[in-house]
């Protein structure tokens, strides 16, 4: 999600790309995470109005059914449904990922959405840092245990929103203290977070090249959305909440990119993989977000720390990431 003031970060005069052709993603399936509110909601409904069935994720009921009502009065879909998922808790994520794939035989897109930033240091029901564990390991475990399904389902679309706030972890991944346990920094822990959403995209990207799924992160734009007023935190929720509605874009705008890397099938989306994109256009990431070995040690690294089949059994408890 991003939190960066536009005026830092979004052309004066931004025009979104725009689609020839609108895709028709009828008989697709998709997965927003982060469905209830903000970008999440927006992008499930604009996939739902391109025809797809949409699986729409949240961890709160009413919050979540109140969205999914929404989405399809205002899509006119009968094929938009609403499933559990609490991303701070592993447990969550691997009952969401076996019922789906129960109930559906094919995952055509994954949108990564949903995020949190908090104002405090806190934990996951596993012991993790909550910014990391939300924002990183619970998608990354979700993508983990779905990715098999994507295969199977390909041409398919991994689509993982990152922020221009993975900008700010200029040092990278503390592979020291991957948990923020010292010094903890709210805009740091954050941006390191966001920073693991744009390795995870690079890193699955290169293991997925050749199977048929592409893989892409973004930055939404600067977004006047609920996620940093919702209990996450207290003076940042406040002043988004005060000063959002004059300097941040509308949720819907900043769906529009996710939503285009989810069903584009122009020549500047189409088999693009492990791009970053903002503003409905690829742009140059950061230089830690390009750097193949630090995404390859995230990689190994949260294997382990979400008890990964391929990396072992579970851990005890969340390391200090110590290489």
């Amino acid at each position: 999600m991003g939190v960066v003031p536009r005026m830092w970060t979004d052309p004066p005069e931004w025009v979104p790309m725009t689609e020839t052709i609108t895709p028709d993603l009828s008989g697709k399936v998709a997965v927003v995470t982060g469905s209830n509110s903000g970008i999440g909601k927006q992008t499930a409904l604009g996939l739902a109005e391109l025809g797809a069935t949409v699986v729409m994720t949240a961890r709160d009921a009413q919050r979540g059914g109140d969205a999914l009502e929404e989405v399809r009065l205002r899509s006119g879909s009968d094929t938009v449904e609403l499933a559990d998922l609490d991303l701070a808790s592993l447990s969550s994520v691997r009952a969401f990922a076996a019922s789906h794939l129960e109930r559906h035989d094919r995952l055509d897109i994954l949108v990564n959405n949903a995020g949190l930033i908090s104002g405090s240091r806190s934990e996951t029901a596993d012991g993790f840092e909550q910014m990391f564990g939300v924002n990183h390991l619970g998608h990354f475990l979700l993508t983990e245990l779905l990715t098999e399904r994507l295969v199977a389902s390909a041409p398919a679309r991994v689509v993982i929103v990152s922020s221009f706030a993975h900008r700010l972890a200029i040092t990278g991944q503390r592979r020291n203290d991957l948990q923020t346990t010292r010094r903890f920094s709210s805009m740091g822990a954050y941006g390191r977070s966001k920073l693991a959403n744009a390795q995870h995209a690079l890193e699955l990207a290169r293991r997925l090249d050749g199977t048929g799924v592409t893989v892409n992160c973004l930055h939404p734009g600067s977004v006047n959305s609920h996620f940093a007023g919702d209990g996450d935190t207290t003076v940042l929720g406040a002043l988004m909440e005060v000063v959002g509605r004059y300097v941040l874009i509308s949720p819907a705008a900043g769906a529009k990119t996710p939503v285009l890397l989810a069903s584009s099938t122009g020549p500047r989306v189409a088999g693009v993989t492990g791009g970053y994109f903002s503003h409905g256009r690829q742009w140059k990431p950061s230089r830690r977000a390009r750097n193949q070995e630090e995404a390859r040690w995230l990689w190994q690294e949260s294997e382990r720390l979400v008890g990964s089949p391929s990396a072992g059994p579970p851990p005890v408890g969340p390391s200090d990431g110590s290489s």
